[in-house]
């Protein structure tokens, strides 16, 4: 195969960047995500881009609609309710929801939207430093992806009306 077509296809990609900082030179963490009956529920990855992390999730698996996801506190994830997650990441003590005037936290995620299909997609740089990331997502006890069953609003503290916990995965370095 002719490798200049091979490599049309990267390039293309590095032209959408703005810079070559902004690629994601490094895998930080992954996660797999299982509901409550053990089944699987997709996959979350963390990359690193200069200073930056980004979160991408993969659900599949889940009930169509639209899904509040949040980083929970403690990487434990036990079935059925995954209440061992705790509550939503946010060292810096602040007030949940991306539209409330007085958040957002680090756990704040957007809603991931599933078809009827089972399957959706997300992706978010999270906010901060990628060192103060680190050190909040692999403190002690951990840090663990949850999928919820209603939306987020977005607005109420401390969940954001997201109901109950559907899926949930344990992030793990590299």
């Amino acid at each position: 195969m002719n490798r200049f077509v091979l490599l049309v296809p990267a390039l293309s990609a590095l032209a959408a960047c703005t810079s070559v900082g902004q690629i994601p030179t490094a895998k930080v963490a992954t996660a797999t995500l299982r509901q409550a009956n053990g089944t699987s529920a997709g996959k979350a990855i963390i990359t690193a881009s200069g200073d930056k992390l980004t979160l991408t999730v993969a659900g599949i698996g889940l009930p169509a609609g639209i899904h509040g996801s949040h980083l929970h506190m403690i990487g434990r994830c036990e079935a059925p309710g995954f209440t061992t997650a705790g509550g939503h990441l946010n060292p810096g003590a602040r007030q949940h929801g991306r539209l409330n005037p007085a958040g957002s936290h680090t756990g704040d995620l957007p809603n991931l939207n599933v078809d009827a299909k089972g399957i959706g997609t997300l992706s978010i740089e999270l906010s901060g430093t990628r060192a103060d990331l680190e050190a909040a997502l692999f403190d002690a006890d951990g840090t663990a992806l949850v999928i919820h069953a209603t939306a987020d609003d977005y607005m109420t503290d401390p969940t954001g009306n997201s109901g109950a916990r559907i899926a949930c995965g344990v992030l793990s370095r590299g």
